[in-house]
């Protein structure tokens, strides 16, 4: 069994989202189920987000939950193929050549934008 200090050290993911509503920034550790907090700047969101994971981890230890281990990204080559229609080839090439970037870097933006929102 890992003492609290051998899981902080863990490179658990935190997830940091701007809170739309009420101001501030939800924390979360999707590798722990449950652990959230918040903080009115990024700053405090992220200390009280270590405070949270710690938390956590002592309860779970206290109670012998199995604690997981972080989701590894080098699991993740960063690259995936995608067939898409020939006409929204087309208008990604076109949108992305009036923005001055590749396609590549305009599909990234797309994506990276789509996510944040579905994860709000």
């Amino acid at each position: 069994m890992k003492r609290i200090e051998d899981y902080m050290a863990l490179p658990y993911r935190m997830e940091l989202v701007p809170d739309l509503d009420e101001g501030g920034y939800a924390v979360s550790y999707p590798d722990l189920p449950g652990c959230v907090s918040c903080g009115e700047t990024l700053e405090s969101a992220v200390r009280n987000g270590e405070d949270a994971k710690k938390a956590w981890l002592l309860a779970a230890l206290e109670d012998g939950i199995d604690i997981p281990e972080p989701n590894q990204l080098e699991q993740y080559s960063g690259q995936f193929k995608l067939r898409i229609p020939k006409s929204l080839h087309r208008q990604l090439a076109e949108h992305s050549k009036r923005e001055g970037i590749s396609m590549n870097q305009y599909c990234l933006y797309l994506l990276t934008k789509f996510d944040a929102q579905y994860n709000m």
